[in-house]
């Protein structure tokens, strides 16, 4: 490792021209990790590039000890930022996303190699996320109700205290803004631990919260991997809450660790989502439905990886289908050519091995390959982390690639006989994140969507107002994202009780 470059507040190193990135971001200053005597082996964690399989960046691999010492910043820092106002909050919340758009194009460089997000998408809607519910935060809180009289008593609304974000590769600045921006607003103090395969990202959003000027201790970040830098976090005593979206099986176990401190843990975790398609569905909605699952590379929890179809309808719904895999277009991020539909890798090898895994395990049960299937798609490199989009039919609910999260571009149709059936089989999973509903009659498919256990339900739409909640049902978590839901998430209510007025007596 070479100079330290401050351009645009940067800490990293240099080192035959990848980024070494060795600090914390602790009490408003960057620190050495306790991991910095290490060898360059276990001390930092190599981040690849999603479209060559080689190194773009290097991060601390932190330690337990560094996490322990955000904590304890932001414990120290809560007794003042818990008394600032939501004005005071507002001007700085306002300056981070002003020093964040001053970073927003290498947020997005940074975006098409370690996720392998399309140029259009990181550009457009990865990067744009974090201003959104940023700003989104803003308007929640100054609307909110913070005191209201009840009988002879005032109830409050308080900052939970000190909140643990574990954040997930997918959606990176759409998590670290929707967790970030309620628990700022409703002054809350953070220690963050971002994913360690798309970190790079999160380091840009901390040198924009550092250029804001916000008080020492309120934001601190620990990079590091999940075990030593993040279950600590469900564990210490000052953590006071802990904001979680990731895979079932962590939130499961963050949860079992907060439990013995009563810690409020929400979670946000997977989904095996289903597009049920009514009888009188229009060719572009069904269309719409098949390519929910595309978006992100497939890499989305609330992705429409069901497809489930009136077996009157079943050759024609799996010909759209088809034919909707086939108008897009597997392409390296860089491409500026790709259109906004084309997508690009999966994120890691391990990610690509998995949903290879289940394109095989689809066949293996008897599933038909309608378009895509194993190997790599035409025209991108072969050490990349690509996957061809894959539509399989015949599919049972009773197999496995109907029951699992495969977290890639893979859709499975299923038929159904009659409406009971499409909803008992929409139904029937551990999930319930996301559904949807496309049908011509909007009574009979709001109807649908009425019966759908899920958290939200799209109809004849994929869009979602980020003033609308966003969370599931069963093991898809407990937690509420988004608009006044997500705020509430991070408050307390408290009852201050006075002596009633007595009558005077003449």
């Amino acid at each position: 490792c070479s100079t330290i470059y401050n351009t645009k507040n940067r800490r990293f190193t240099m080192a035959s021209d990848i980024p070494v990135y060795s600090k914390q971001y602790i009490n408003g200053d960057w620190v050495d990790s306790t991991n910095n005597t290490l060898p360059d082996s276990e001390k930092y964690i190599d981040v690849l590039d999603s479209n060559t399989d080689t190194v773009c960046a290097r991060v601390i691999n932190g330690s337990s000890a560094d996490t322990e010492r955000a904590i304890e910043a932001a414990s120290a820092a809560f007794k003042s930022w818990s008394r600032t106002t939501v004005q005071e909050r507002k001007g700085y919340v306002q300056k981070i996303i002003q020093e964040y758009m001053k970073r927003q194009k290498d947020v997005a460089s940074a975006l098409q190699k370690e996720l392998g997000a399309p140029k259009f998408l990181a550009e457009k809607v990865q990067s744009v996320m974090f201003i959104a519910h940023m700003s989104t935060a803003i308007q929640v809180a100054e609307q909110c109700e913070w005191k209201e009289d009840v009988g002879e008593s005032i109830i409050v609304k308080e900052p939970i205290g000190v909140v643990g974000a574990i954040t997930p590769w997918n959606w990176p600045l759409n998590q670290i803004g929707c967790k970030l921006g309620p628990a700022l607003m409703s002054g809350c103090t953070v220690v963050l631990k971002p994913s360690e395969v798309t970190p790079i990202n999160a380091y840009l959003v901390a040198e924009a919260i550092h250029a804001s000027g916000l008080p020492k201790g309120v934001f601190n970040m620990v990079c590091g991997k999940g075990k030593a830098c993040g279950e600590i976090l469900a564990k210490h005593p000052k953590v006071d809450m802990v904001s979680f979206t990731g895979s079932t099986a962590v939130g499961r176990h963050l949860h079992a660790l907060g439990a013995q401190q009563i810690k409020r843990v929400r979670t946000e975790l997977g989904g095996k989502s289903a597009a049920v398609i009514l009888d009188d569905a229009t060719p572009e909605q069904i269309g719409l439905m098949a390519g929910n699952v595309l978006g992100n590379t497939g890499q989305s929890c609330n992705a429409l990886s069901r497809m489930i179809v009136p077996k009157s309808r079943y050759d024609e719904c799996c010909q759209i289908a088809k034919a909707t895999f086939e108008s897009v277009k597997v392409t390296e991020p860089g491409n500026p050519n790709a259109s906004k539909i084309d997508i690009g890798p999966l994120s890691s090898r391990e990610q690509q091995k998995k949903v290879t895994g289940y394109i095989q395990k689809g066949i293996d049960e008897g599933a038909r390959v309608v378009t895509g299937g194993l190997g790599t798609p035409e025209g991108v490199p072969s050490s990349g982390y690509y996957v061809k989009p894959t539509v399989f039919a015949d599919v049972n609910n009773n197999m496995t690639i109907a029951q699992e999260e495969i977290f890639g571009p893979v859709l499975c149709i299923i038929p159904y006989e009659n409406e009971d059936e499409a909803v008992d089989i929409a139904n029937d999973t551990i999930y319930g994140l996301s559904n949807g509903v496309a049908g011509a009659n909007m009574d009979r498919a709001m109807d649908v969507a009425s019966r759908l256990r899920s958290g939200q339900v799209h109809v004849n739409s994929t869009q979602q107002s980020l003033l609308a909640p966003f969370g599931g049902y069963k093991q898809s978590g407990d937690g509420r994202e988004w608009g006044k839901y997500g705020l509430e998430d991070f408050l307390q209510v408290k009852s201050i009780n006075k002596p009633k007025l007595r009558k005077s007596k003449m």
